[in-house]
């Protein structure tokens, strides 16, 4: 039986008009405004909209694979279910960055009878937002260099700068590099480049309701410090309403559809391992107001986008998650169970067994924020029976409740049972959401805190430099600011090569940068990048287009 490509099946699949999709949102003409035939921007009064708000839904994982476990696939599957049990559901996840398309991953937002349409437009340029934060962020950039060219006013010391330029694409040459080389080029100092998706502006687009709290948020982001080491911000350089107009069209959500027309708001796009791995806030409260069921996703596995989406996106929204979905994969569990990566197609249930005590872990981080969980196991086709047996039954030795899924293949109809799982959990009123450290701790303990009871980890080390600039943000009335810890998404731990489960391992805090706009201390651990590189073989040298536009490889 010949298996179809994710391209081949959703361009077997009608779309349906974007109106159509609006229509079953019950939106006015004047909530939305189409972006071509099949897209939409929706409009920030919906966030105002007066209904009883809908239930929240996280959708997490396991510690990851480098090949991805579909815990995007789930998510747009399980939204889909949830329209098959008649649950007025809206699918709600982050754009698709260039980086990874044309790096390691490929194409995002699910796949198999369980994506998200149009699939090219939304892996490329899709509304433009990536490119409007990448403009805001590059100007910002150039007023800056142009402050100093012009007599440096604010008297900022160049050798203390901390705003970098981003591009949306995965590019290790650029991460330093040496700006206003040249006659009459401006000031020579050293500045870098990191991906768009790990820009401030990308984690405060999707942190703020307003364009009021987008302004005072831009305003407040540090650019750099004087020569007397006082902090000094965009609000001081008067830029935030320049950057705020490049934002006028990217701070509206995206509105599209599943391949069986479950609406879906797509905004947004911090990746989990270095920024806060969520969708926009906006959208996300946009869609409680409009459906019954809102499904959501936070990057990686749950050590990461979970607890940042709990600690940073939940806290800062005032939002209470009702339930979340833990995806696991029998080949996941095999990796983590030692498994090569070249033998994970081959059964082994003792690795199996090794292997669930990460899943274990990843449960007990959600048990952590007191929400109910459903274990989905995530079919691939080189599973056994006798795999997915296993994994069942010691699930229902912890007391999970477990559900295969299998949306890839049947779409919304393979997570039915997954989705009337999830519906028993959010309507048991289980859920006492609570985020894990109170703002007012110190910086050092919050950092401590995630890494001991969420990491597991025996301690933290911080290196001289980090210990210096955790002292200079408490000493400059920052440290009751959320921390987000920038680690490997691979491993417990801050070195990706440590899988399964650990024991006795310290983080290494090296560097932490103020996110002031956004409201955290960004704390990067071990080698993590906020440039990150190409592979050997990229998969933009697999991707192709035809005559008739077709694209190839993509997915």
């Amino acid at each position: 039986m010949t298996v179809k490509t994710d391209i081949e099946i959703a361009q077997s699949i009608q779309m349906r008009a974007i109106s159509d999709i609006a229509n079953q949102l019950h939106l006015d003409e004047a909530d939305w405004e189409p972006y071509g035939r099949y897209k939409a921007k929706l409009d920030l009064s919906l966030l105002h909209r007066s209904r009883q708000p809908g239930k929240l839904v996280l959708v997490t994982g396991m510690s990851p694979t480098p090949a991805g476990e579909g815990k995007s696939t789930v998510t747009v599957g399980l939204g889909q279910a949830l329209n098959q049990l008649n649950k007025n559901a809206i699918v709600c996840i982050r754009e698709p960055s260039l980086g990874p398309n044309f790096g390691l991953k490929g194409g995002a937002a699910g796949g198999g009878y369980a994506q998200i349409l149009p699939m090219a437009d939304l892996n490329l340029h899709f509304t433009g937002d990536f490119h409007a934060i990448t403009a805001a962020h590059n100007l910002l950039s150039a007023l800056i260099d142009n402050h100093l060219h012009q007599g440096n006013d604010l008297h900022l010391d160049p050798k203390r700068i901390v705003w970098k330029r981003v591009v949306d694409l995965n590019d290790r040459s650029l991460r330093r590099i040496i700006v206003g080389l040249g006659d009459n080029n401006g000031v020579v100092r050293e500045s870098g480049f990191d991906i768009t998706v790990a820009s401030e502006m990308m984690a405060i687009l999707c942190l703020v309701e307003s364009f009021s709290e987008l302004k005072e948020a831009l305003g407040a982001i540090l650019i750099g410090y004087t020569y007397d080491k006082q902090p000094v911000t965009v609000h001081d350089l008067g830029a935030e309403g320049a950057l705020a107009v490049l934002l006028k069209d990217a701070i509206r959500p995206n509105l599209v559809q599943t391949l069986e027309g479950t609406p879906a708001i797509v905004h947004g796009g911090p990746f989990g391992n270095i920024a806060h791995g969520c969708n926009s806030l906006i959208a996300t409260k946009m869609a409680l107001n409009l459906g019954e069921y809102v499904v959501t996703e936070a990057g990686f596995g749950s050590d990461l986008g979970a607890e940042k989406f709990f600690d940073i996106k939940s806290r800062k929204g005032g939002l209470h998650p009702d339930a979340a979905v833990i995806v696991v994969t029998v080949r996941a569990m095999k990796y983590h169970g030692g498994v090569r990566r070249s033998e994970l197609a081959q059964e082994n249930l003792e690795a199996i067994q090794r292997g669930f005590e990460n899943v274990k872990h990843h449960a007990r981080i959600v048990s952590k924020f007191g929400v109910p969980f459903v274990i989905a196991l995530n079919r691939f086709a080189d599973d056994t029976e006798a795999e997915l047996t296993l994994v069942e039954q010691l699930c229902d030795e912890q007391g999970f409740m477990v559900s295969r899924a299998e949306v890839w293949a049947q779409g919304g109809l393979g997570g039915v049972d997954l989705a009337k799982k999830v519906v028993k959990q959010v309507e048991s009123g289980a859920s006492d959401f609570r985020p894990l450290y109170p703002l007012e701790a110190p910086l050092v303990d919050k950092i401590e805190r995630v890494a001991t009871e969420v990491y597991e980890a025996a301690g933290v080390v911080f290196s001289d430099v980090a210990r210096r600039q955790l002292a200079e943000c408490e000493a400059n009335g920052w440290g009751n600011l959320a921390v987000c810890i920038a680690k490997t998404p691979y491993s417990f731990s801050d070195d990706a090569t440590l899988r399964g489960q650990l024991s006795g391992f310290q983080i290494t805090v090296r560097e932490v940068r103020a996110s002031l706009g956004a409201g955290f201390i960004v704390c990067l651990t071990g080698d993590i990048m906020t440039m990150p590189g190409l592979p050997k073989i990229p998969n933009a040298l697999k991707i192709d287009i035809d005559e008739q536009g077709t694209i190839t490889g993509l997915f």
